[in-house]
């Protein structure tokens, strides 16, 4: 009697693991998956994908400003800029994403150089330009001109001595940060060197800007970018 009853038990076990096993259930001791790597640009928890568009206006209750040194005010200053790219690369984090500067535009720009009465407009010329976006200590990100040339920046003032022209363009890197709390980044005092124009014109030229957010405008709601 003890003997069929044991039998009984031993059957009942087997069935019922048979049963989890039916049903999909893991052993105890299963190993856990391959966790998915981590994209150094993602938007909304989602990789951004190459090719897509990234747009960000400047950040709020900022100026994008274009003074004559890099301890002066005097210069240009406008209250409206934007910015334009696409992603070329996005590799695992860590690592460096990079995107080709399509646009950066600028409007309602004034002046306060002595002499000067408006400013008729402040673009950059020869896009695109190279972006990289690097992961690492303090989210660096640098900009470096195309095929197209260096990066160029072009100032258009009305002047009491009639219309000025002051191209500038900068030899070196232009480089700044990402930061994660606004979804933008920020350049400081970068160096253009007069290249052309008027000898009215100031000899040098610091562009100082932030930018957030930083939006992927191809995923659906346009969720701000996050630098991993």
């Amino acid at each position: 009697m003890r003997l069929r009853r044991h039998r009984a038990v031993v059957v009942t076990a087997v069935l019922a693991a048979t049963a989890a096993l039916a049903l999909g259930a893991a052993p105890a001791s299963a190993a856990p998956g391959p966790v998915a790597a981590t994209a150094v640009l993602t938007a909304g928890g989602t990789a951004v994908g190459v090719g897509d568009a990234l747009a960000a206006p400047l950040a709020a209750n900022t100026r994008a400003t274009f003074y004559s040194t890099a301890t002066s005010t005097t210069g240009v200053t406008c209250a409206v800029s934007q910015l334009a790219a696409t992603v070329l690369t996005n590799p695992a984090a860590p690592g460096t994403a990079t995107e080709s500067l399509t646009g950066l535009t600028f409007g309602s720009c004034t002046s306060n150089v002595t002499g000067v009465t408006s400013v008729r407009s402040l673009t950059v010329g020869n896009l695109p330009h190279v972006v990289a976006v690097d992961d690492g200590p303090g989210l660096p990100v640098t900009l470096t001109g195309g095929a197209a040339g260096p990066i160029q920046a072009t100032a258009v003032l009305n002047s009491w001595f009639g219309t000025l022209t002051c191209t500038y363009q900068l030899s070196g890197a232009f480089t700044g940060n990402a930061d994660n709390a606004t979804h933008g980044m920020a350049f400081r005092n970068e160096h253009f060197a007069k290249s052309g124009g008027s000898s009215l014109c100031p000899a040098d030229g610091y562009f100082s800007a932030a930018y957030a957010p930083v939006t992927d405008t191809t995923l659906p709601g346009g969720p701000a970018v996050l630098v991993n």
